[in-house]
């Protein structure tokens, strides 16, 4: 079978001059065609880094996630398979267009006139979708601490348990995919671990860590209910500040997110260490979860 290709990138939106959503469409001479921008992802580079830069690229906008949007499938001529995972951005700063390769041109256009611009069938359900949403307010990039080894391994209290140099990596990786984020406030639980994961992206950001028990787990099973009714009054007050990242343990996460979802199947939220999630909301609605 043929190995797939694996991009990703963005449906990359501002307001327009009568303060609706317009889009942003690229022109590509080899192909002749407007599309999203995107493009593929290099070695391991996780999928929103590569949206992020693709979309930078292109474009010459950064752009902050906001929300996952499905992803596209399809063949490329010879027929090797190919996944395309977009998120919805808002655009920041702009600047030229960078791979003039690529890209010779790019417009702004009202969601219905980019759908009618857009070549590709495939992407027109994403400014679909994009056209129904509401305005979103707020986002919190919630993310579960990076590898800390065992915890047989370790002498002293849990809680000063420090990363692994494998950790220690993650944790770079997780400041190169939220730093574009653009967040106001990096909240941890009070492990050293939690701490250490942002800690690289507080020193790209020059934000301080705010440690907060409500996201730790407690060190009593029976007093998991209660935490995770703190950790959602924590949330609650976070979405006042617009983007939020929050480091939390593995055995909070997937049960404050299933509270959140309203889904009693606590396994599809299961997250590995140095992974995590996007919560977008509209006011106090959620809108969605989705995997970063």
């Amino acid at each position: 079978m043929l190995e797939p290709v694996r991009a990703a990138g963005g449906v990359l939106y501002r307001p327009g001059a009568d303060g609706m959503p317009e889009v942003c469409l690229v022109h590509r001479p080899r192909y002749d065609d407007w599309s999203l921008p995107k493009g593929t992802r290099a070695g391991d580079e996780p999928a929103l880094a590569t949206a992020v830069r693709e979309v930078t690229e292109e474009t010459g906008v950064v752009g902050i996630p906001e929300f996952g949007l499905p992803d596209v499938a399809y063949r490329l001529p010879g027929g090797r398979p190919k996944t395309v995972r977009f998120w919805l951005m808002r655009a920041a700063d702009d600047g030229p267009i960078q791979d003039t390769d690529e890209v010779d041109q790019l417009v702004w256009l009202p969601l219905p006139e980019a759908v009618e611009r857009i070549s590709y069938p495939d992407e027109r359900p994403l400014l679909d979708l994009v056209a129904c949403l509401p305005p979103i307010t707020s986002v919190v990039a919630l993310v579960r601490h990076a590898h800390a080894g065992e915890r047989k391994d370790w002498d002293g209290p849990d809680s000063l348990r420090p990363l692994s140099p494998h950790g220690v990596t993650q944790s770079a990786r997780i400041a190169a995919r939220l730093a574009t984020f653009r967040p106001k406030r990096l909240i941890a639980a009070t492990p050293a671990r939690c701490a250490q994961t942002l800690r690289p992206l507080s020193a790209a950001t020059g934000l301080p860590v705010v440690a907060d028990s409500a996201f730790s787990e407690p060190d009593d099973a029976a007093d998991l209910p209660g935490r995770l009714a703190a950790a959602r009054a924590q949330l609650a007050e976070a979405r006042t500040l617009g983007r939020v990242v929050v480091c939390s343990q593995g055995k909070v996460i997937p049960p404050l997110l299933a509270s959140l979802d309203h889904n009693p199947d606590v396994s599809v939220h299961h997250t590995r260490k140095g992974e995590g999630w996007l919560l977008t909301w509209s006011g106090e609605k959620l809108l969605g979860l989705s995997r970063w």
